[in-house]
């Protein structure tokens, strides 16, 4: 998945890094030290009981060690929280003692590590690979840089909807095919399970900073890039280069989110506004039936599966699924954000030609399909996504990869995150009511044109 805080890390945060590498350093172990390993660093979660990347890599090393006599693999966690592993992932690509080989990109952050020089560009390998062909056009787009050259690989992508309780629609009388086709039919929604079903939230949209990129990606970024005609960008006009500013539709997402919590159809603003409000929605309020409607991601499936601490197998009988329509019912009629993680290799890497060898291996056909079931991802290659055993694999695993043919990427370039902590100032303010619409706005249009070097465009 792609849903990130941008948090600035704390100081603590800043002195362990520091001390990795020091630690890095003095080993004097660069990628480069062994021309027969291939060093490998990924994002390792801070939850002990999710370790499904830990296991689908380990089984990957296997077979590449098989198949490559001789050559070795070193597996390099970084266990952090996102914003962290940011940091550590950064000063790790700075110098040849400490780039691995290999690392996992999201595509949020991707252009930055591209503008700062971080990553080398894949042109040359993947000219020679035939299965990049089974790649899809939207995925290879979320790994180029502004040059037009391809910087990573991306292992899947994740896509966005409703996700509602059929026991809590029941209670209000609301149908269990529900299909909404309008904001307003969302929001009708909502206020029925408000009037019906007391002590349930009966709708969820993250907002504000403390909920960092899940906010302006599964919040305001779903309301947006449906307020127009489906084809152009909202946020970026990608022909003259610039940020768009002043739009009626920005005003409308926030008006949105704002009724959401002035109507209290949403949870309490503290509850909002905590950044571990995202492990409550799945391992608390959906399980024990306290939550009506979730604007979420493809991924929650993960945390419901055996073995990762909050299982849940009722979770596909309980759940529905519907797509985020457009404002007004407008074609394309539904919305839905993607983002992912790429591998990508460092500029600064020791064995370049190694590390691709083991990118090819990860994605084999086989691999992938592995790798998207165990991760409750969606299939970038067209030969998995078509494939009935992996569309059979699990529970809206069909429903979230046909969104891909109506989704949107993020302009992810470099002034992005600045410009995401933007929208979470201005969704924090109508959330709290400290700001209206229009102030909110208009703050955001101010910030825009200070983070973009006034590369902005009003419309």
């Amino acid at each position: 998945m792609s849903v990130r805080p941008t948090a600035r890390p704390r100081p603590t945060a800043l002195l362990a890094t520091l001390i990795t590498l020091a630690a890095l350093s003095a080993c004097g172990s660069g990628s480069g030290s062994d021309p027969d390993t291939v060093k490998i660093s990924f994002k390792q979660s801070t939850d002990n009981s999710i370790h499904v990347m830990d296991d689908y890599l380990a089984g990957i090393k296997k077979q590449f060690e098989k198949e490559h006599p001789g050559k070795k693999v070193e597996l390099v966690p970084i266990k952090a929280p996102d914003s962290e592993y940011y940091t550590k992932l950064q000063q790790m690509l700075r110098s040849p003692k400490t780039a691995p080989d290999l690392v996992y990109e999201d595509t949020f952050l991707i252009n930055s590590d591209i503008t700062s020089g971080y990553l080398k560009p894949l042109d040359p390998y993947l000219a020679k690979w035939q299965d990049w062909n089974q790649f899809i056009d939207t995925a290879k787009a979320a790994a180029q840089g502004q040059d037009g050259k391809t910087y990573g690989v991306p292992d899947g992508t994740d896509t966005r909807g409703l996700w509602f309780d059929k026991g809590v629609f029941e209670k209000a009388g609301l149908p269990a095919d529900w299909q909404p086709k309008t904001w307003d039919d969302v929001l009708t929604a909502a206020r029925t399970i408000k009037k019906k079903v007391p002590g349930v939230t009966p709708l969820n949209v993250y907002t504000g900073k403390p909920a960092g990129e899940a906010a302006t990606m599964q919040g305001f970024e779903m309301l947006l890039y449906g307020t127009n005609d489906g084809q152009s960008d909202p946020l970026y006009d990608r022909t003259a280069k610039k940020w768009i500013a002043g739009t009626q539709g920005f005003k409308d997402a926030l008006t949105f989110v704002e009724t959401v919590y002035k109507d209290k159809l949403g949870p309490d603003v503290s509850d909002a506004l905590d950044p571990n409000f995202g492990t409550r929605v799945r391992g608390e309020l959906f399980p024990q039936g306290k939550l009506g409607i979730d604007l979420d991601g493809s991924w929650l499936p993960q945390d419901w599966l055996p073995g990762s601490g909050h299982e849940w197998p009722e979770w596909s009988e309980n759940l529905g699924l519907a797509a985020m329509p457009t404002q007004h019912g407008q074609a394309p009629g539904k919305v839905s954000m993607s983002g992912g993680w790429t591998w990508s290799i460092p500029a600064k890497a020791g064995n370049p030609d190694l590390a691709f060898d083991f990118v090819k291996t990860m994605q084999t056909k086989a691999n992938a399909q592995k790798w998207y079931i165990a991760n409750s991802g969606i299939a970038v290659r067209k030969d998995v996504a078509a494939d009935p055993a992996y569309v059979k694999a699990q529970p809206g695993i069909k429903f979230f990869t046909d969104l891909v043919a109506s989704t949107h990427y993020r302009p992810a370039y470099p002034a992005y995150p600045k410009v995401s902590t933007a929208v979470q100032e201005a969704m924090e303010g109508v959330t709290t009511g400290d700001l209206s619409v229009d102030k909110a706005a208009s703050g955001y249009d101010e910030t825009l044109k200070e983070v973009t070097d006034n590369q902005v465009v009003e419309r």
